[in-house]
């Protein structure tokens, strides 16, 4: 059975007689009392104004909310086409039909998996445009480079340009076809200009090394290895919060192994880090 809602009662007590009620005025009182009477009748043609110039604010308010809520949305949603199309440019590329009840996409090759993704991507960037859409049109441009390259090429030119993130990817994605087109000149200054900035997106290991790889190719052993035994030592040196050993990067790793291959004697300067084991100095005896 549902229950009655209670009712709030509000009592009021009965004002004492206005006529019967003294009085207590002084000079100052009589004195303010009359210019904030004044004063009242001069605002009283205002009250409308006034209160027009709240609502229009209050619906000013309702309006900018209204549109941060949007867009909030709105940059949910492309976000979520984004991961969509990104994970349709990274699907598996296989002859082998997916096993049943797989939702997983799969192409018979990388071609029709870039046709695919330039499709979903330039969805992305026509419907969002935004950041979301300044991206997409990075991935536009990888993909191409499988369907069509000098048009993927042409687009990376355009998008390194800029300043901001996407324009650093695509003149680090910019470079990699510079070598792979056999521009490896062109490739070292691209990457050089990424290191000249203070944040390349592309970590600065990753940049350098791939640096020492165009020097080794071209067969500047000596410049190779020593960029090499700089990065390598710069990321040896490096300590963590706690004051130990950072633990090497991914590049850092590949560059110590690639320096060992190119020079062993050089590696040997780098000292290799003091492995905590049991019972040694940096155990804590409690």
């Amino acid at each position: 059975m549902a229950r009655k809602k209670r009712s709030i009662v509000t009592t009021v007590a009965p004002e004492p007689d206005a006529k019967n009620k003294p009085r207590y005025r002084d000079s100052f009182q009589q004195n303010v009392g009359k210019k904030v009477e004044e004063v009242g009748k001069q605002l009283e043609g205002y009250k409308k104004n006034i209160l027009y110039g709240v609502a229009a604010l209050a619906a000013l308010a309702v309006i900018i909310g209204v549109f941060y809520l949007l867009n909030s949305r709105s940059k949910a949603a492309a976000q979520t086409a984004l991961g969509k199309a990104i994970e349709t440019s990274e699907a598996q590329v296989t002859n082998v039909p997916a096993p049943a009840g797989s939702t997983a996409r799969s192409f018979k090759t990388a071609k029709e998996r870039s046709e695919a993704a330039i499709a979903e991507f330039q969805t992305v960037a026509d419907q969002y445009g935004g950041a979301a859409g300044e991206k997409a049109k990075y991935f536009i441009a990888v993909n191409r480079l499988n369907v069509d390259r000098t048009a993927g090429v042409q687009d990376l030119e355009t998008l390194s340009k800029s300043s901001d993130e996407v324009g650093k990817l695509s003149k680090f994605a910019l470079a990699q076809t510079r070598t792979d087109d056999g521009k490896p000149d062109e490739a070292v200054v691209l990457y050089q200009e990424l290191l000249a900035t203070s944040d390349p997106i592309v970590s600065k290991d990753t940049i350098t090394f791939a640096i020492a790889k165009i020097y080794e190719k071209q067969g500047k052993k000596q410049e190779a290895v020593d960029i090499l035994f700089t990065m390598v030592k710069t990321a040896s040196e490096a300590k963590d919060l706690d004051g130990k050993p950072a633990v090497l990067s991914p590049a850092a790793r590949a560059a110590k192994d690639k320096l060992k291959e190119l020079d062993p004697e050089k590696a040997k300067e780098i000292p290799e880090p003091a492995s905590e084991t049991p019972g040694g100095p940096d155990q804590i005896n409690m």
